[in-house]
């Protein structure tokens, strides 16, 4: 029977150290955070409080009830504050909690990788999907 070898990027994890639970919270925060409107709004947040109509305009294509959603959402995991000023018409803000903040720099990070990697990340799709007619 020939060696079985290690396929390239797979750790070695004893499967006495997998914790389920683990895994069940790391798949739920990458939900929230993984989706796109939730890094646009994340990211539009880090340079300051804004209000809905400001995010909508700087989002571009969201739609409102997709705005309110995802800052709802965002609300509710405790990465944004909504605050309301007693004016007339009612002022609302929104803006990044500490949570909020330290979120920036992975998301940042990873736009950064994307947008660094976005060419060999094609060119891989065109390689395995010329191959894939080929068979």
């Amino acid at each position: 029977m020939p060696k079985r070898r290690r396929q390239e990027g797979t750790s070695l994890i004893p499967s006495n150290l997998h914790v389920p639970e683990d895994c069940r919270a790391v798949s739920e925060v990458l939900a929230r955070v993984g989706d796109k409107w939730t890094v646009l709004v994340v990211s539009t947040l880090g340079d300051g409080p804004k209000r809905f109509n400001e995010l909508r305009r700087a989002l571009g294509s969201i739609s409102q009830r997709m705005l309110t959603l995802t800052l709802r959402s965002l609300e509710r995991d405790g990465l944004v504050t909504r605050t309301v000023f007693p004016t007339i018409p009612p002022r609302v803000d929104y803006a990044l909690t500490k949570l909020g903040h330290s979120l920036l720099e992975p998301v940042s990070s990873l736009g950064l990788w994307a947008r660094q990697n976005r060419s060999a990340i094609h060119d891989a799709r065109r390689r395995f999907d010329g191959a894939q007619t080929k068979t």
